[in-house]
């Protein structure tokens, strides 16, 4: 259904996919807002039907939505379908590939950072699953939510690029006792060293690899790291064990303090020390603590690094880096939707996984240090901001950095086409011109923000 004034202009139209289908006719893509519809124009020839490519787009506008939870009906409601019939058939039956939508979110995050090197953190993360039904949910522990409990385990890599995170890649562990027809068990070490040989052959520039003690006691993981010459800072536990010929001792040097500085720009006081172990080698050993006398053990690490040079003032710092990706893990469950969804099959999750960290990308690219990264792209938008619409004038509108201040500054963006489909049914019963003039007006003025999207 579409709106016109006495002049012929366009207005609004109503997202109706179901009537969309019953003509069944060749037709462009309806828009959504120019934010979501250029940043899902590089994935457009990965959808053949042009139907599949509009769902791609309404869970794009969905999922970055305020909405508390990022159900498929939830996700209908705010973007205008009458059902979320179809965003469920996109996603259960539609034949796109997730290998295929991977590849090309990785090449436009490879794009983005221009060669820059990053820092590559390995960890999993858990969700918790009632009952039996999903694929490869086990009694296992959950990290979120620190127990043994029923749930489903995936092993995720994050990149960080000056204090922003972005999603890499992400692969679902399978316990022995959940294998389905043709699968073969794997560790999850297994799963993290085959992440990061991937991402080495893909090209990425990876600075550092950082991850828990659960990788850092792996000599295959480790193996892995120093296969492809990769710098690395991992946990071990206060009880590695190291060999040691004889007549060689350990001791431990003077603990040494240093000031850890953390992403919002806060800084506590910190102790480090390194443990040596015989002869000196490739490899250091070292503790981190708050308190040297109590050694606390829930602020206190044990790590292992192949970093060369002194280390005191800086090791802490780039150990501390691997908490960016529980920060990822917690945009990922409570601003994104990630466990929001009701699928058992494990190819429909892989699909709505997938699509999730395409929405993180999103942002990502979005933020200060991508888009200082292309200051051509940033000239322009600032010319263009100028001479149209002074975005940064909205009284919400965040001036900082990261990673969250872009959400924010993108969901104020795309608000009034939420509340014109929240008002629209009352807008059929009481028909208003003004308002859809005024709607119009207002939506064609937020469509002229020009957020950077690197081609993939």
């Amino acid at each position: 259904m579409k709106f016109k004034n006495s002049n012929g202009r366009k207005w609004l139209a109503v997202m109706d996919v179901e009537l969309q289908i019953l003509k069944h006719l060749p037709r462009d893509p309806q828009p959504t807002v120019s934010i979501i519809d250029e940043y899902c124009s590089e994935y457009k020839d990965l959808f053949k039907e042009v139907r599949n490519y509009e769902c791609f787009k309404y869970l794009h506008l969905g999922i970055v939505s305020q909405i508390p939870r990022k159900s498929l009906p939830e996700i209908a409601k705010v973007v205008g379908l009458n059902s979320p019939q179809s965003l469920h058939h996109f996603i259960a039956n539609s034949p796109w590939s997730v290998c295929d939508l991977k590849k090309r979110r990785l090449k436009r995050i490879k794009n983005a950072l221009k060669g820059e090197k990053i820092t590559l953190i390995i960890d999993e993360t858990g969700d918790r699953k009632k009952g039996s039904k999903t694929d490869y949910v086990a009694r296992q522990y959950l990290g979120s939510v620190g127990k043994v409990d029923n749930g489903i385990v995936s092993v995720n890599a994050y990149g960080v690029y000056r204090n922003i995170t972005f999603p890499l890649a992400v692969k679902v562990f399978k316990p022995r006792g959940t294998l389905l027809e043709g699968d073969k068990y794997k560790t999850k070490i297994t799963i993290a060293s085959e992440i990061i040989t991937y991402l080495v052959d893909f090209g990425f520039n990876i600075e550092l690899v950082l991850a828990d003690s659960l990788y850092g006691e792996s000599s295959e993981f480790i193996r892995t790291l120093d296969k492809h010459e990769l710098e690395y800072v991992v946990a071990i536990r206060s009880n590695h064990a190291v060999w040691l010929p004889a007549n060689q001792r350990v001791r431990a040097n003077r603990w040494c303090k240093f000031t850890r500085t953390f992403s919002d720009q806060k800084s506590e006081n910190r102790y480090i020390r390194e443990i040596i172990y015989g002869k000196k080698t490739s490899i250091t050993y070292w503790e981190i603590t708050t308190d040297p006398e109590t050694m606390p053990a829930n602020s206190t690490s044990f790590v292992m690094t192949n970093i060369k040079g002194k280390l005191k003032k800086i090791l802490g710092d780039l150990y501390g880096l691997r908490t960016w990706v529980e920060y990822a893990f917690r945009q990922c469950k409570q601003e994104l939707g990630w466990t929001d969804y009701r699928f058992t099959n494990f190819k429909d999750i892989d699909k709505w996984w997938e699509i999730i960290l395409c929405v993180y990308t999103m942002v990502a690219l979005n933020s200060q240090p991508f888009i200082y990264l292309n200051q051509s792209n940033q000239i322009r938008v600032g010319t263009e901001e100028n001479n149209s619409v002074r975005f940064s004038s909205h009284k919400q509108w965040n001036h900082q950095g990261g990673w969250k201040n872009t959400l924010n500054n993108i969901r104020l963006i795309i608000q009034p086409i939420f509340i014109f489909w929240m008002i629209y049914p009352w807008l059929e019963v009481f028909p208003c011109g003004n308002l859809f003039t005024g709607f119009n007006d207002l939506i064609a003025a937020v469509n002229q923000s020009k957020f950077f999207y690197p081609s993939g």
